[in-house]
């Protein structure tokens, strides 16, 4: 049997800081028959001409990173989707991980995460967010989501939501299986801490996880979020 295809979806919106590393990273899986396709979001800056020679496919999507991540998986050939955030980075040989997690009873996973600096704090921010996704079977972005497209497609992708789209499609992915909580560990930027304060993102964040939970519109937490 032919191993599963797989094809790296990677939102992107002014990313040219970081979005060539992240390419970077992925030469031996690309090489190897990975597809990548980079969905951007119509980015000012250098993002596009970066990723253009490092993805094969560089599209441009309405801005919003699940209408950018679900036109990346129109446009994919694979039968996995793994979305990755543009200042995140595999591990190494992650794609044969995701095909093992998945040839057993897993539609879908993800991959521990760990922040690539900011010292202690940050280290047990990254702790409890593996610990809680494993407790609860939800997903968030930094850890890479990957689930076959079948899976994908009957759960309708992303929801058209401008925050917690993936807490939102997790919960819809928990209906047709358990996560495949993978203990390989992507590493994702410290930016988001360092930009508002490690404490001021971790309450925040906390915050915004209750209250859309509790059913509160996720247009007014995407404007509270992003400080409007």
């Amino acid at each position: 049997m032919e191993p599963l295809r797989v094809s790296i979806v990677i939102p992107a919106l002014d990313e040219a800081a970081v979005i060539g590393a992240t390419l970077a990273a992925l030469r031996e899986e690309r090489a190897a028959g990975t597809e990548v396709i980079v969905a951007d979001g119509g980015s000012r800056d250098a993002t596009c001409a970066i990723a253009a020679p490092l993805a094969d496919r560089v599209l441009t999507a309405p801005r919003g990173r699940a209408s950018q991540m679900n036109a990346g998986a129109a446009a994919a050939r694979g039968d996995v989707l793994l979305f990755l955030h543009a200042d995140t980075i595999l591990p190494p040989r992650a794609i044969d991980a995701v095909r093992e997690a998945l040839g057993t009873r897993h539609a879908w996973g993800r991959f521990d995460v760990a922040i690539d600096r900011g010292g202690a704090m940050l280290l047990l921010v990254a702790a409890m967010m593996n610990a809680r996704s494993r407790l609860t079977g939800i997903a968030t972005g930094d850890q890479a989501i990957f689930v076959r497209r079948t899976a994908f497609e009957a759960v309708g992708g992303f929801p058209a939501i401008p925050l917690m789209e993936d807490v939102a499609m997790s919960r819809a992915l928990r209906r047709v299986s358990r996560p495949a909580c993978l203990r390989e560990r992507v590493v994702t930027s410290a930016r988001r801490w360092e930009s508002r304060g490690t404490l001021r993102t971790i309450a925040l964040m906390w915050r915004l996880r209750l209250e859309f939970a509790l059913g509160c519109d996720p247009v007014a937490l995407a404007r509270r979020y992003d400080g409007r």
